[in-house]
């Protein structure tokens, strides 16, 4: 139990280091560039704007306004498309780099239970979350699905302190995936 545990900080830790060095190459190639620090700034004073016009916007506002506000919104779409193409260079370079450490962490953990789930997985997520790891106890946790876990949190995190994380306007304005839909509907 207790190398279980030990192995569990540990995967913390790796997960913190591989998260902080990801933002420092990030930083490197991405986040103090001029093209960034610009977009950025146009896509966060973009954001604002239309925002402040949605929300002055009536239901009987004239199709000039609704215009405005849907060139408005291509132009913002756009600004966030020309930001993804910047940061593409360091995730390139990242995913590189977490390829190569992770053939080095699986090799060092493999066949090892590095915690104890307090639940049974869901079938489909079993295959990553008992990876490697002999016997029929699916609340046994691999490397992997510990690391996955962690990172994915962590890493937000860091982002946050650090403050490279994109604005709450520009991701409610972008959408995505866990965001809220657009809503460009609302004035067709």
């Amino acid at each position: 139990m207790t190398t279980m545990f030990a192995d569990t900080i540990l995967i913390v830790f790796i997960s913190v280091c591989t998260a902080l060095l990801a933002e420092g190459i990030t930083w490197v190639l991405v986040y103090r560039t001029a093209k960034y620090k610009s977009l950025k700034a146009e896509v966060e004073k973009q954001s604002k704007k239309l925002e402040k016009k949605k929300e002055t916007i009536t239901e009987s506002a004239g199709r000039q306004q609704k215009k405005k506000i849907e060139r408005q919104e291509e132009k913002l779409k756009n600004n966030n498309r020309d930001l993804s193409m910047v940061r593409m260079k360091s995730m390139f370079a990242i995913g590189f780099y977490f390829t190569a450490l992770m053939g080095m962490f699986n090799s060092i953990f493999d066949g090892r239970v590095v915690a104890k789930l307090p639940f049974v997985p869901l079938s489909y997520i079993q295959g990553l979350s008992h990876r490697n790891l002999l016997g029929e106890d699916f609340t046994d946790c691999s490397f992997i699905f510990l690391y996955i876990l962690c990172t994915m949190s962590i890493r937000q995190n860091i982002q946050k302190m650090l403050g490279l994380a994109p604005s709450r306007a520009a991701t409610k304005q972008a959408g995505g995936f866990l965001g809220p839909p657009p809503q460009a509907a609302k004035f067709s």
